[in-house]
């Protein structure tokens, strides 16, 4: 299983937010710390925003930050959101045309494994993914200044 880069990125970007705790954040300083483009990370933070993971405040001293604590956002349901298409092989697919659905045993592995993927996801919080709090402040939140909230 392979998570597209959309998914990678609200990860990422809920793992930056986590960092900060209350303290405001700006699109631009997320992009910065993770060298990713700036108009990837506005569509990834409207998406959390629409989901109900991240607040934005908007004005002159506006920002983001997570609109729930850590441990109350799980990392499978994220992925669940942010992945458009779970269709491993044609067949888990509306279009399906393979001949051999009707008495396929791979169909049935490949969605006991994506359901085993996503279950282990489940045990996971964003609190988990943020635990090394000193490691990731290191590498991700020395790269910029921002106004605290």
């Amino acid at each position: 299983m392979k998570l597209t880069q959309y998914s990678d990125y609200s990860l990422r970007v809920l793992i930056y937010l986590g960092l900060r705790g209350e303290a405001l954040s700006t699109i631009s300083a997320i992009s910065e710390s993770y060298g990713i483009s700036r108009n990837h990370i506005v569509k990834v933070v409207h998406q959390l925003g629409q989901l109900g993971y991240v607040e934005t405040l908007r004005g002159k001293n506006g920002g983001l930050r997570l609109a729930h604590r850590p441990e109350d956002i799980n990392v499978g349901e994220v992925v669940r959101y942010t992945e458009a298409n779970m269709s491993l092989v044609e067949c888990f697919g509306d279009q399906n045309a393979c001949v051999l659905t009707p008495n396929c045993v791979l169909r049935g592995a490949l969605n006991e494994a994506l359901n085993a993927f996503l279950h282990v996801l489940d045990g996971y919080t964003l609190a988990d993914l943020i635990e090394p709090r000193r490691a990731l402040h290191k590498r991700l939140l020395p790269t910029v200044t921002e106004r605290s909230a």
